[in-house]
């Protein structure tokens, strides 16, 4: 076990920005959350919600980090784009031809995620150039990876 202190890093002064599209699962987007807590990455609610996060239900699943959380909520993914003009959205989808490794990732951008039954509708994909459409390798046969897993 580690004697010394706990390494910490500085904050990032542009950290990157987590975009959940209709999350269905709670834990997920608790997991999700606690990363963008402890990273001060913004955390981005877009769509249907699975689930609430009113301050009773959030105290209920004992989500004590939760007010460390930069939140913002967004009706549909329209009305997120309008509130951000210009971002550099990366869309993460296990149809993607492109890996996040051949990606040079800039302070600040944007990491979009669907839900994890459906993922990112195709019909919102096809918004966007395939360049912006990436996909975490796996081994052949694997589906996909946990939401929150993905996001960290």
């Amino acid at each position: 076990m580690p004697t010394g202190p706990k390494l910490r890093a500085e904050p990032q002064a542009e950290p990157f920005r987590i975009v959940l599209v209709d999350p269905e699962i709670p834990g997920n987007t608790g997991a999700a959350a606690r990363t963008a807590a402890a990273t001060k990455s913004a955390l981005h609610l877009v769509g249907k919600l699975g689930f609430r996060i009113d301050e009773q239900s959030v105290r209920r699943a004992g989500l004590d980090y939760w007010h460390l959380v930069d939140l913002h909520r967004h009706d549909a993914l329209h009305d997120f784009q309008i509130a951000h003009p210009g971002s550099r959205l990366h869309l993460f989808s296990s149809g993607a031809t492109r890996s996040y490794l051949d990606v040079a990732f800039q302070p600040g951008d944007w990491l979009v995620f669907g839900s994890e039954t459906r993922g990112l509708a195709p019909e919102l994909r096809e918004r966007f150039a395939p360049q912006q459409q990436l996909r975490l390798p796996m081994r052949a046969g694997q589906r996909s990876l946990n939401l929150s897993n993905a996001v960290a």
